[in-house]
């Protein structure tokens, strides 16, 4: 679930909760390729994550 959606629906009330799989990366590493291959919109979203990083800074005027 992309930041800004979790962000917005605690915002209004709702729990919000993610999944953060860690450990060693040669056992993470399969889990998240697998992932990202079982997601296809992964890219779409990488790129809304980042013009939404970019639009906040600019906000910020960083």
């Amino acid at each position: 679930m992309s930041d800004n959606i979790s962000f917005n629906l605690s915002e209004v009330g709702y729990n919000v909760a993610k999944y953060l799989p860690f450990g060693p990366v040669r056992d993470v590493m399969p889990y998240l390729i697998r992932r990202a291959e079982e997601n296809t919109s992964v890219a779409g979203q990488t790129s809304r994550e980042l013009n939404l990083i970019s639009a906040e800074r600019k906000r910020r005027k960083v």
